[in-house]
């Protein structure tokens, strides 16, 4: 026979049942199942009162608080959210303030917290986590040193067309390089307003983007054709965190001002739009003045880079004991007589190997190190965040002493 096991509920069941027979006085009871007679004589009284839901465990909150928010005040809160339904605390304690300067309306965590009790919170669904690729965010020291670039989100026009903003800055100056209005967010378009803004003010030494598209792609190091033609020029492509804009804050803050003073409404198409873009960085840039530089204008700090555009895109040259290979059409190369594959991005250029320990060899495209090539496994593993090619590696023209050109 198995064993019976008996809950509280039960127990207290018994003990009035006991009670109530006569047998038996409270000490005794009381004794028996081992509580105290104050006990016993307080489910016999709740027995008697409510019957068998009297035995029934109840709350110790106590039926009132003194700290309790007053009804009246929850209600006229509820009652803006209800014509609100986008509004948070703050704004709600902000609208029923002016309505009732003297109530004693509650702090702004206490109002979150009702709205969640009471089903007016909608939880955030949470994004997958993606996976980190860092890069070095060295500080921003002097002008042309590194230029940060971004797309503004999308908007229509009145035309009802899309409208692109892509934004361009020096990073140290606050000097607003670009603001173009494309209708299409392709490399191509993004390319020529670079090749615009290198013409016209120099090469930086680095460019600080997301991990977005034309920017950046999943692949190898992040390789697009975008910064692959950086690259070939001689600036490092520099990434943002995924899911972390506050690394490249000073942009988005910058972001956010546009956005107030051109986009509020739209123009009516895409001209109009870029008419608006212009006269905002005219102002931004030559009477605004920034905190960042003691109120003055980003145009009285900012001033051209002596890195010219080059004419015809410039020769890579290799260290003479890299080993020089070319990349496919198909993102391949050939590597004892095996193909391996490296980022479709890189198709038609060269890349150098450089042995740094038995079978471990640094992969690097221009003047920047990709990753490292573990020939017994055959992969290749990325080096995050990208870096400049030191001397010994691979260099620029004029880097290094025994060089030689590309095949």
């Amino acid at each position: 026979m198995p064993w019976q096991e008996l809950s509280p509920m039960n127990l207290r069941m018994h003990f009035v049942t006991e009670w109530q027979s006569g047998c038996w006085t409270m000490t005794e009871l009381c004794a028996d199942y081992q509580i105290s007679r104050k006990t016993g004589y307080k489910w016999v009284g709740r027995y008697e009162l409510s019957g068998p839901r009297g035995l029934h465990d109840q709350s110790r909150r106590p039926p009132h608080s003194p700290d309790a928010t007053d009804p009246a005040l929850v209600d006229a809160l509820l009652a803006v959210r209800k014509r609100h339904p986008r509004w948070g605390a703050k704004k709600l304690l902000a609208v029923a303030a002016r309505h009732d300067r003297h109530a004693t309306w509650p702090h702004r965590s206490t109002v979150c917290a009702l709205l969640q009790a009471r089903g007016f919170v909608v939880p955030r669904r949470r994004r997958a986590p993606r996976a980190p690729r860092p890069s070095p965010l060295a500080p921003i020291t002097r002008v042309n040193e590194a230029w940060t670039t971004d797309f503004k989100g999308e908007f229509r026009t009145g035309d009802g067309r899309y409208c692109y903003p892509l934004t361009l800055r020096d990073g140290c100056s606050r000097f607003v390089l670009r603001c173009d209005a494309l209708l299409h967010r392709t490399h191509d378009a993004t390319r020529r307003r670079f090749e615009r803004a290198f013409g016209e003010f120099g090469l930086p030494e680095r460019i600080r983007s997301d991990n977005g598209g034309p920017f950046a792609t999943p692949g190898l190091a992040g390789l697009s054709r975008l910064s692959i033609w950086w690259m070939r020029l001689g600036v490092v492509p520099e990434r943002i965190a995924p899911g972390h804009p506050e690394q490249n804050g000073s942009h988005e803050q910058f972001h956010s001002v546009l956005k107030a003073e051109t986009t509020r409404p739209p123009a009516a198409h895409q001209q109009a739009q870029q008419r608006r873009f212009a006269r905002f960085c005219a102002e931004y840039n030559e009477e605004r003045p920034h905190e960042a530089l003691d109120n003055e204008t980003p145009a009285s700090h900012y001033h051209a880079s002596p890195r010219q555009l080059p004419v015809r895109r410039p020769a890579l040259e290799y260290s003479g004991h890299a080993e020089v290979r070319l990349v496919s059409s198909n993102g391949c190369l050939s590597w004892h007589g095996a193909p391996l594959f490296i980022a479709t991005a890189l198709a038609g250029e060269h890349v150098a190997f450089e042995e740094v320990d038995d079978g471990i060899w640094t992969l690097c495209f221009a003047t920047v190190v990709l990753g490292r090539f573990d020939e017994r496994h055959r992969r290749i593993h990325p080096i995050a965040p990208l870096s400049k090619v030191g001397r010994s590696a691979s260099a620029a023209a004029g880097s290094a002493p025994a060089t030689r050109k590309e095949p």
